[in-house]
């Protein structure tokens, strides 16, 4: 009999990770354990392989206990007698006498059984009928239920406490204040906007779609160019790709003919070197250049025209977070290594490397142009300056691994989000975070500030942090009360990634339950909703705010026009 290799075991963990969004954790795995160097070829691999190769090895423990006490009266007994952890933690002698002991217990309550069997019987007819009248009753309710509609619309009207605020009845004829509006007149308390499920109204058609296809893996960032009509994407397939996007409404499906792409290969040869994986990326702020962060520890800065301009070379790992600072001057850069590196772009050489974590550097951003936050693993926030030696600011509180740091639009107040289930919001003047926000229910993946408030182009609307989380859910929370404002509760799976509407009047989310969801934050409800086939790891709007962009994890990128 074949044993696995270390090096089989190492590459189905780090599959397993990646299949299970522990990406961090996926990173690090391939980081240390060299799993680009193996010589797995992963398309062989089905998805969920490791759970599977478990759920064999317990089978067959199971079938092994279980064979061996059979007789001919009882083979086709159901083999249930023993847990996951029973097999798992104890040998094959155990499980055989555990198996001989229950199949006696069971062979005793076999004669109890048999008496009962009759009375069951005649439970089951009484129940049949019951479901039989049931459903003769339901299809007079469904009768008058159609009669009803057909009555003006009046009659609707004079029973409002009949109302349910579910999106599904609420969709076509309530009004704006019938329809979920974020805040009641009864107080502060925060509304939970419950969305069971998504009314095909609010569809996008497939006519306001566009899919491009090219990449061969799945697409893990991408971003709208601030300066025209340029969209960027990352995938795992060693690729980045500028797509030009056509203004106006979308064409219908995948676009046909030659599409008008540049592809940005990240290695010579063959591709989907998970080595050369693109992670992230971001444009300079006047569009002209495009940076990317790669798994092989390089930054490359890109041309519009898709020319490599420069390779920036000095970390030691992954490459997890890419931000250029507004000025343009500076490339900021956090690692696996455990460090950030600021590289002058000017001439192409780093300009101060930041060794202050003891674990990765998970996100970083800019503050101003001269200092900005990073976070980690080890759950500590580091505030940094260009030339200076140590950081002028040290925020700890997280009790997990700090995923994500944003600064809010005038750099005053910083927000951090945790696998310890909190977010936190933080100011300069102080050391202990400003807020504690603690109503998500498991990992809190990523935050966005909206575009709103003093400093902003909409600086008559209310400052608002977003947060998403493995729990499925959307939170907006009033900034300077730190408390819940309203739950967004349209999800089925961890929601990866947000963003806001130029205008702040809308929040995109999207999922691994591969639906990405508009909200309206004057209305409280979803308006538009798109269902893709894959998760969704990033989604994003252009300046002008008439068409999102998300990534899948089908290789593919969706662009999805947005009119109300």
């Amino acid at each position: 009999m074949s044993s696995i290799t270390s090096e089989e075991l190492n590459y189905l963990v780090f599959r397993y990770l990646q299949e299970s969004g522990l990406l961090h954790s996926a990173f690090v795995l391939g980081y240390e354990a060299g799993i680009n160097k193996c010589n797995i070829d992963g398309n062989l691999v089905p998805p969920r392989a490791l759970i599977t190769f478990v759920q064999k090895g317990l089978q067959y423990l199971e079938m092994e206990a279980n064979l061996t006490c059979q007789s001919d009266v009882d083979m086709d007994e159901d083999f249930s007698f023993l847990q996951p952890m029973d097999l798992i933690t104890k040998d094959v002698c155990e499980l055989r006498q555990m198996v001989k002991e229950k199949k006696k217990n069971l062979n005793g309550d076999r004669d109890k059984e048999n008496d009962v069997d009759r009375g069951h019987e005649i439970e089951h007819g009484r129940v049949k009928e019951k479901e039989r009248l049931d459903r003769e009753k339901e299809r007079e309710r469904d009768k008058e239920r159609v009669e009803n509609e057909k009555e003006p619309e009046k009659q609707h009207e004079s029973h409002p406490d009949k109302e349910m605020l579910t999106v599904q009845e609420e969709k076509v004829n309530s009004k704006p204040e019938e329809n979920g509006v974020l805040r009641g007149e009864k107080g502060p308390e925060p509304m939970d906007i419950a969305t069971t499920s998504a009314s095909q109204s609010f569809e996008i058609p497939n006519s306001d779609v566009t899919i491009l296809e090219g990449h061969t893996s799945e697409v893990c960032a991408c971003a709208w160019s601030p300066a025209g009509s340029l969209l960027a994407s990352g995938s795992g397939d060693s690729t980045a790709r500028i797509w030009t996007i056509a203004d106006g409404t979308s064409n219908s499906g995948a676009q046909n003919g030659p599409l008008n792409v540049l592809v940005l290969k990240h290695v010579k040869g063959r591709t989907n070197e998970k080595s050369k994986d693109v992670t992230t990326l971001d444009w300079n702020g006047e569009g002209t250049l495009l940076a990317t962060g790669s798994y092989d520890g390089q930054a490359r800065i890109w041309s519009t025209n898709g020319d490599l301009k420069c390779t920036l070379s000095k970390h030691k790992g992954p490459i997890f977070s890419l931000k250029w600072n507004k000025k343009g001057d500076y490339l900021l850069t956090g690692s696996c290594d455990k460090t950030a590196i600021v590289w002058d772009v000017k001439t192409e050489e780093w300009k101060q490397q930041f060794e202050f974590h003891s674990g990765p550097t998970l996100d970083v951003d800019w503050r101003n142009n001269v200092s900005f936050a990073t976070s980690s693993t080890d759950n500590m926030i580091y505030v940094c300056k260009i030339g200076e030696n140590r950081p002028i600011k040290t925020f700890a509180g997280h009790q997990g691994e700090v995923n994500c740091v944003k600064w809010d639009p005038t750099g005053s107040l910083l927000a951090s989000c945790s696998d310890d289930v909190t977010a936190k919001i933080w100011n300069m003047k102080q050391d202990k975070y400003v807020h504690d926000l603690r109503e998500h229910s498991k990992e809190i993946y990523t935050i966005r500030w909206s575009p709103t408030g003093s400093g902003t182009n909409n600086p008559n609307q209310q400052l608002i942090l977003a947060s998403a989380s493995f729990d499925s859910t959307v939170k907006l929370w009033d900034v300077e009360l730190g408390k819940l404002l309203y739950s967004l509760n349209g999800h089925r799976e961890p929601v990866y990634s947000l963003a806001f509407s130029p205008n702040g009047e809308y929040l995109a989310s999207g999922s691994l339950d591969k639906s990405m969801h508009i909200w309206s934050l004057k209305e409280g409800k979803i308006v538009k909703t798109y269902t893709g086939n894959g998760g969704i790891f990033e989604v994003c709007w252009n300046k002008e705010g008439d068409k999102i962009a998300a990534c899948f994890a089908n290789h593919t990128v969706c662009v999805l026009d947005f009119r109300m």
